[in-house]
């Protein structure tokens, strides 16, 4: 089968042929890919920041966003069965560890990430585990919720956690209405009664922020802060949701912050820095937020079935990923790329 293949850090990918991946162990599920989101993680592999985290044999598959149809699953697998189309939960895990035990099984103590750590769905097959696929709705289309896998179960992680906290008349900030942004705009105004307010510095962003949900937008010129300050009396917002992570979003983020609020950082690229008294003082919390649960997917496979939660997305072929990866770099790329083998 076709792969793309990770072959050395600040290197090209290169498409190669490599093995089919076969069933070995009885809980094993091979998945013909139908759609394989190309996510901003991909570059920061290719740049080797996640090397020193994962120490992966090179070379190795990217690609951690998938879906697609299944094509054969081991003797113990009831939950799917062949032809069924699914996504994929991006780690496989245990179930049998502390974490998986308390439905957090994002935290795995045994988990494999593929693309990450393993072989990824850059490819025409990928093997996985029964433990990882959610069956999608008939209404759905691999290719249309690839991207759901991770950047839209980020997305739902984070906003559902700060969507539990708010009531009706609160505010609540979204930093970043890219790839990830986007998706937690829907996921936000589809699980919260809370004003919705979008800080981005592209315009377009904005208008699809407003087209999707965004109940006021502001641009990122440099009085962002201030604008939200008037905007909420001068308090801040009640929950803020920074997707981006870098330039100077993580110092204006914690200022929109209201008192005893929350700073939910999903984006990374940039340190956290704030003096502990003023931490203290006001009583903010920083939240971190990696990618959600097992159940987190299938809540957010809920929502896209109901058509509370679409992917904008810019579909390649399989042989075109360098110019998905080109084109995201670039910032291209409106929504989500998508590769289809």
């Amino acid at each position: 089968m076709r792969a793309v293949r990770v072959v050395g850090y600040h290197r090209n990918l290169e498409l190669t042929e490599v093995p089919k991946p076969e069933i070995t162990g009885p809980h094993d599920v091979i998945v013909k890919i139908g759609g394989a989101g190309v996510c901003r993680t991909d570059l920061h592999i290719l740049e080797g920041q996640w090397e020193p985290k994962t120490h992966v044999a090179l070379p190795y598959t990217i690609g951690h966003e998938n879906a697609g149809w299944v094509d054969a699953v081991g003797s113990a697998v009831t939950n799917v069965k062949v032809g069924d189309k699914v996504i994929m939960h991006p780690l496989i895990t245990c179930g049998l560890c502390r974490a998986c035990r308390f439905g957090d099984d994002v935290h795995c103590e045994n988990s494999q990430f593929p693309g990450i750590d393993t072989e990824g769905g850059y490819a025409d097959y990928l093997k996985t585990s029964a433990r990882s696929v959610v069956k999608i709705d008939d209404s759905l289309e691999p290719a249309d919720v690839a991207a759901l896998a991770d950047a839209g179960l980020t997305a739902y992680h984070a906003a559902a956690k700060a969507a539990r906290k708010l009531r009706p008349g609160d505010r609540c900030v979204m930093i970043g209405a890219g790839g990830l942004g986007h998706i937690g705009i829907q996921v936000l105004k589809a699980l919260s009664p809370a004003d919705l307010i979008v800080v981005d510095r592209n315009p377009a962003a904005l208008e699809l922020a407003k087209s999707i949900g965004a109940d006021i937008t502001v641009v990122a010129d440099g009085t962002e802060v201030q604008q939200i300050l008037d905007i909420t009396g001068g308090h801040g917002a009640e929950q803020v949701i920074d997707f981006v992570g870098e330039g100077g979003s993580t110092a204006k983020g914690l200022d929109m912050t209201r008192r005893a609020g929350d700073y939910h950082v999903v984006g990374y690229g940039e340190n956290v820095d704030i003096a502990t008294i003023d931490l203290i003082s006001t009583e903010r919390n920083i939240i971190g937020n990696l990618v959600g649960s097992y159940n987190d997917l299938v809540e957010l496979m809920a929502l896209a079935a109901r058509g509370k939660v679409t992917l904008h997305t810019a579909k390649y072929r399989l042989d075109q990923f360098q110019d998905a990866l080109d084109d995201l770099d670039a910032g291209k790329v409106r929504g989500r790329a998508i590769l289809i083998p």
